[in-house]
Parts: structure tokens; C-alpha cells; sequence
């Protein structure tokens, strides 16, 4: 069959349209792409989870998250557009807050999207049996080194040993505040927040002393009686001499993604989760050992009314 000029326009200016209409759906496909670092600890992986949870199946989002370790290499990501958005900065832990978030006196390379609604604390930790039977004047970081000898391991030879932030990259400088202190004690990263629970747990079994860092909102405190150690107050020396301050966390992410995903930065900057809430998550997952998502997923089914003010 011989297919005239006038057809072959026809025929062309479809098939125009229908390149043109798929290179649209594309790029609005593409626009609808945002990835994000997994939280290495389990209350901020539960806050990025609900935020993934919502992007995708109330704004039409598909949320790339990948595993990377928490710090300063986040930030540097986000700056660079490797990364859209991260979930529950805590504020003592982050100096690049200050270098790249104006909010701190930063440059704006990371914008801050708002408050995530937990606020946390930390500081180094004893069992309460150690306080009532050994150490009743055990309250504060003055008083470790007259009970080093009970939290000395072989490792650690006549020093004593804590149980300390669990990763290098959490920013904790465990190590330089007790050099700071003179407190005669070795901090011992363990790599993960489950290991380093797990030393607890196991110490707290055998009735045995034992020095932790750890913070709240967490489940550990309800597993275990633990006393706090007072350390200096926050900013009254400088860090990381003193303890930590009062944690307002934070949803954060890269400024040009952010304006361009508007839906997105608002629902970030909206969520608002408290410490209640995320403490039963969290123990529902490390505790009861049930998978993260399922978990998630059944809170976002039954809290609709709670976050549906989150989105735009």
C-alpha cells in the first residue's frame, strides 16, 4: 500500500506526540525520585522509615535508602546532591550543623527542613544495683576513678571501661571528654548500637558493674535500671568536655532538591513523633525482633488522623 505525503505528516506528528508525552511522564517519574541514608540506630531508622512510608504511598514519591554511616559524611552528601533529605539530625552530636546549616551560622549548603518531634538525652550510665550495694556516692564523672577498679577489664588493664558511643562517626568523642575529665577510664566502640546493648545486657545478667553510654528516648531503660552519671552541663565548657545538651532533632536535606520536592520538604518539616511513640517502635523491632517495615506500616495505618496534618 502507497502511503501519501499527507499521511506520512499525520504518522509523523503522532509519533511526535507520543515521544514527547513519554519523555514527559519520564521526567515526572524522575521528579518523583528521592534517596535518603538509612539512620545507623533504630529510632531514627523508624523516623526515616514512616517519612519513606508516607513520601511514597500519600505523595507519590519512590524513595531510594541506602545504608551509609551516620556523621559528617551525611552532611557532605546532602551539600552535594548526592543525597535529598536524612532524618532526626541530633544537634549535639552534628558539628557540620554549624559549618553548612544556616540556622547554626552555616554557609546554607544543608538546609534544615524542621523538628522531628523527639527531643532526646544522653549521658554515661550505671546499673542501680552497683549504686546501692559498692558506690553510693557515685553521682557524678568526680567520683569514677575511686571505683575504676570495678569496671577494669583485661582489655583495659588498671583503667576502667566504658561502654561508649558505638561508632566514630555519632561524633560522640567519648574518649577526649574522659581524657578532659581525667577520668581514668577507656572508651571501647563496639560498632553497632545491638552489640553495645548486648554488652549491657549481658554485664546486667551477671551482676556485674559496668559504665554505658546511652540516651533516651530508648527501650534500654525499661529493660535495665540505670542511673545516670551527671557530666558538666552543656556548653558551660567546651565540648567535648562537657555532657551533651537537650536534643531537638531534626529532618534535614539539600536545599535546590528540597525546593523543587515542596510536598516532600513540608511533610519532613511537619512530622511530629514523640518520644512515646517511637520508644514502642522501637522496642517492637529490637525487642520483640519484628521487621521494621511491618511495624511501621501497622503505626501509619492506625494513626492516620495524627499525621495527615503533616502533609501539605
Amino acid at each position: 500500500m502507497k502511503i501519501n505525503t499527507f499521511t506520512k505528516v499525520i504518522a509523523s506528528g503522532a509519533m511526535a506526540t507520543l515521544l514527547s508525552m513519554s519523555m514527559v511522564t519520564s521526567a515526572q517519574a524522575d521528579s518523583k525520585r528521592l534517596t535518603s541514608p538509612i539512620p545507623d540506630w533504630t529510632g531514627g531508622a523508624v523516623t526515616c522509615k514512616i517519612a519513606q512510608i508516607l513520601l511514597e504511598q500519600e505523595l507519590g514519591y519512590k524513595v531510594k535508602a541506602i545504608s551509609m554511616p551516620s556523621g559528617p559524611g551525611v552532611y557532605e552528601a546532602i551539600a552535594a546532591g548526592d543525597l535529598d533529605f536524612a532524618c532526626e539530625s541530633w544537634p549535639s552530636y552534628s558539628a557540620s550543623k554549624e559549618v553548612m546549616m544556616t540556622k547554626w551560622g552555616g554557609d546554607g549548603s544543608v538546609s534544615y527542613l524542621g523538628d522531628v518531634g523527639v527531643v532526646g538525652t544522653s549521658t554515661y550510665f550505671v546499673p542501680r544495683y552497683f549504686i546501692d550495694e559498692v558506690a553510693n556516692d557515685l553521682t557524678s564523672y568526680a567520683q569514677l576513678n575511686k571505683y575504676k577498679a570495678h569496671f577494669a577489664t583485661i582489655e583495659t588493664g588498671g583503667k576502667g571501661r566504658l561502654i561508649a558511643c558505638p561508632t566514630a562517626g555519632w561524633e560522640c568523642k567519648d574518649q577526649e571528654r574522659l581524657d578532659l575529665l581525667g577520668v581514668d577510664f577507656v572508651a571501647v566502640e563496639l560498632g553497632t548500637e545491638a552489640a553495645a546493648w548486648a554488652e549491657a545486657q549481658a554485664a546486667y545478667a551477671r551482676h556485674e558493674p559496668f559504665l554505658l553510654y546511652a540516651w533516651t528516648p530508648h527501650w534500654i531503660h525499661a529493660a535495665l535500671d540505670l542511673v545516670g552519671i551527671e557530666l558538666p552541663e552543656y556548653g558551660s565548657v567546651e565540648w567535648p568536655e562537657s555532657g551533651w545538651g537537650e536534643d531537638i532533632t531534626f529532618n534535614y536535606g539539600n536545599p535546590d532538591s528540597m525546593s523543587a520536592h515542596g510536598d516532600a520538604a513540608y511533610l519532613l518539616g511537619h512530622m511530629n513523633l514523640s518520644n512515646v511513640e517511637q520508644s514502642a517502635l522501637v522496642m517492637a523491632v529490637d525487642v520483640d525482633g519484628r521487621d521494621i517495615d511491618e511495624v511501621v506500616q501497622e503505626w501509619v495505618d492506625a494513626n492516620k488522623d495524627e499525621w495527615k496534618h503533616w502533609l501539605l
